[in-house]
């Protein structure tokens, strides 16, 4: 069989398993030899869908074009930027007043220690099916309610939706536009991408689930906007992430630094490290005593949203499960997606598509 054939087959498999209604993949190689979008179940491979925590890479590049335009610090506070909005209170560790000295450095790296929001009563009510709106106030708010994860700083990362809902004001206050706006004049516009945008209105594009049950938020989702409120296709993410990877959205001049910065990866959770908007899988030696498990970097979102680049292979992996109860599947699916690849290309004279 060809690989587009076995990727097919894989994602047919993927698909039939318990709690799973409709996903999509894209894969594909730097030299142009592998190029595959397919789908299964209740989606079709050009359908948008809701890329949720895959936002982050967006934003993380619109605050990393504003430091290089000289127009932001990474190490000035958060409090500088947002004048109007009170951050006194909301991170508090251990009677230690610090969320007026939070930095966007912090924000980005996740190094921060804030609470998330989304772990309040709000993921309950989504993974529940209940919709609501909320502003930056109202995370504020929710964040305040919640224990502190760290004090800043304090050697690894910690995942807070809260930092990237900051990040969002702090563009908004900058550039004078919505976060939206923003997007659209920094990053979709130079890409050439028409579908791509903060989700507006009621079409989520592809249903997500939570198990079996259909979650319509539309509310939830825009309201999400710099930390997860994008919808987009698979063509777009693709042209994204491999501008995003080749550096093609800064200056010729500031790109090189900028890919290494991004790459300063911090602990997270087993197995994935961040960066600055990016995470890093690399699986220990260990977990896989046959052949090392190739590096991938990118982001996965709550959703079951994955965008990944492996550079050893030179291989874009991109695609959703649209189901929120098992956030880190993709992982093991990437690999068994790039463990069909090799095998493909270890086959002398076998077309891989």
């Amino acid at each position: 069989m060809t690989l587009a054939q076995n990727l097919q087959n894989l994602i047919d498999a993927e698909c039939a398993k318990a709690h799973s209604h409709g996903m999509i993949l894209r894969v594909f190689s730097g030299d142009g030899q592998v190029d595959f979008k397919g789908s299964a179940g209740a989606a079709t491979p050009d359908t948008q869908f809701p890329i949720a925590s895959l936002t982050k890479m967006f934003t993380a590049t619109m605050i990393l074009q504003l430091v290089h335009e000289g127009r932001l610090q990474l190490d000035q506070t958060v409090q500088s930027v947002l004048r109007d909005v009170d951050l006194s209170q909301l991170h508090v560790v251990k009677g230690v007043e610090c969320g007026p000295m939070l930095t966007l450095r912090q924000l980005v790296h996740q190094t921060s220690g804030l609470a998330d929001y989304y772990e309040s009563d709000l993921a309950m009510g989504l993974k529940a099916g209940r919709d609501q709106s909320y502003d930056l106030h109202d995370v504020l708010r929710m964040t305040k309610a919640l224990p502190p994860q760290a004090r800043p700083d304090s050697g690894k990362s910690y995942y807070s939706d809260t930092n990237y809902q900051l990040l969002g004001a702090v563009i908004e206050a900058i550039t004078g536009e919505s976060y939206n706006q923003a997007l659209q004049h920094r990053i979709c516009a130079p890409l050439g991408l028409s579908t791509t945008h903060v989700l507006q209105g009621a079409d989520m594009g592809l249903p997500v689930y939570h198990k079996d049950l259909r979650l319509h938020v539309p509310q939830i989702l825009t309201s999400m906007g710099p930390d997860g409120g994008i919808i987009s296709n698979l063509d777009e993410m693709l042209i994204f992430l491999r501008a995003f990877m080749q550096g093609q959205l800064f200056t010729p001049e500031s790109a090189t630094q900028i890919a290494a910065q991004m790459r300063q990866w911090n602990r997270l959770f087993f197995p994935l490290q961040y960066g600055y908007g990016l995470m890093r899988v690399k699986l220990p030696r260990w977990m896989t005593p046959l052949r090392a498990a190739p590096e991938l970097i990118g982001h996965l979102g709550a959703s079951g949203a994955f965008a990944f680049y492996a550079p050893e292979p030179d291989i874009y992996l991109i695609g959703t499960f649209n189901q929120t109860d098992a956030p880190r599947r993709p992982i093991g699916f990437m690999l068994r997606v790039l463990g069909l690849v090799e095998k493909q290309r270890a086959m002398n004279g076998k077309p891989l598509i």
